[in-house]
C-alpha cells in the first residue's frame, strides 16, 4: 500500500466500532441514520469492520464494513469519512484494508457486492467493482 502525507496523520485498523460512534459517523457523513438498537444488534455481526481513527483529536473520523455470511456472500457497506477529513484519500484506505481482509480471508468463490451512492461508483471500480446490470439488477427495500 502506497502511503500519502495525509495517511501518515490516520490510523487504520480492523476493529469493533461502538453503536454511538457508527450511528453518529454514519448521519455526520450523509448517510442515511440508523438505530442505536439496529447498530447495537447489527454491529456484532459484521464480518470485518474497518476504523480510521486521527490521533491528533483521538477520535475515529472514518469506517467501513464487510457483512454477509462470510463465505458465500459479503456486501461492502458503511464507507464513510467526515466530511473535514474527506479529499485526503482516506476512502481508498478503508477500501485498501477491506480488500486486503477480501484477499486474505474470504473464499475465492465469495460474491463481493456493494450499492455506490452518487459519484463514490468511481472509487469501487479503482478496486475492480462493476455495474453488473443489465445481467442482473440491484434492489432494495428499507423497512419503515
Amino acid at each position: 500500500m502506497r502511503k500519502t502525507l495525509f495517511h501518515m496523520r490516520y490510523q487504520a485498523s480492523y476493529a469493533p466500532i461502538d453503536t454511538e460512534t457508527y450511528c453518529y459517523l454514519r448521519q455526520a457523513s450523509g448517510l442515511s441514520p440508523k438505530t442505536a438498537e439496529a447498530a447495537a444488534a447489527g454491529l456484532p455481526r459484521s464480518v470485518c469492520t474497518v476504523v480510521i481513527r486521527d490521533p491528533e483529536q483521538d477520535a475515529v473520523v472514518g469506517m467501513g464494513r464487510i457483512i454477509g455470511d462470510g463465505a458465500c456472500f459479503c456486501q461492502i457497506v458503511d464507507i464513510c469519512v467526515l466530511p473535514e477529513h474527506q479529499k485526503q484519500g482516506l476512502g481508498k484506505l478503508i477500501m485498501e484494508k477491506l480488500m486486503a481482509f477480501v484477499a486474505q480471508s474470504l473464499p475465492a468463490s465469495c460474491y463481493i457486492s456493494l450499492i455506490a451512492d452518487g459519484e463514490a461508483y468511481r472509487l469501487y471500480e479503482q478496486y475492480g467493482f462493476r455495474e453488473v446490470y443489465p445481467r442482473s439488477r440491484g434492489m432494495g427495500l428499507v423497512k419503515s
